[in-house]
């Protein structure tokens, strides 16, 4: 399985979802890229659980990103690297199989490839405190275990 075409499948579906402004059904968004990426079906499930996670979860994600971007609204983001950040941050906060600073480096790249000239260090620079806080957290809970 590819996370990283699977993550790029998400990110194209969450980009298309925030440009139209419709609620669309996902899993036929999710199987048009997957079959123009031509990504394999393990990587194609992977694809639609980000899309339904940063979905469910994107007033909270929302939250996070802007309380961290300072002077930088979710509105005046460029779309791709506010959903890249939204991606990214859907896996920090959800997902705890995966290291906080593998979905920071796999938000990066997808900045690097998708974004404009400055989208990784914007990206780089918002999620590395959102894995920070986090593993504050994860370290005080654990702390009060």
């Amino acid at each position: 399985m590819s996370r990283r075409l699977a993550r790029e499948t998400a990110l194209q579906v969450l980009f298309e979802r925030d440009l139209t402004k419709e609620p669309p059904n996902t899993a036929e968004i999710v199987e048009r890229w997957a079959t123009e990426f031509v990504i394999p079906e393990p990587s194609k499930i992977f694809a639609q659980e980000l899309v339904d996670g940063t979905i469910a979860h994107q007033d909270e994600i929302d939250q996070t990103i802007a309380s961290i971007a300072q002077d930088w609204t979710l509105s005046r983001m460029a779309n791709v690297d506010r959903n890249v950040m939204r991606l990214a941050t859907y896996e920090i906060l959800f997902c705890p199989d995966i290291p906080g600073r593998v979905s920071l480096n796999e938000a990066i790249e997808l900045a690097k490839r998708f974004g404009g000239e400055e989208s990784a260090k914007f990206v780089n620079g918002i999620l590395d405190r959102v894995v920070a806080n986090v593993s504050k957290v994860e370290r005080k809970e654990s702390i009060n275990k």
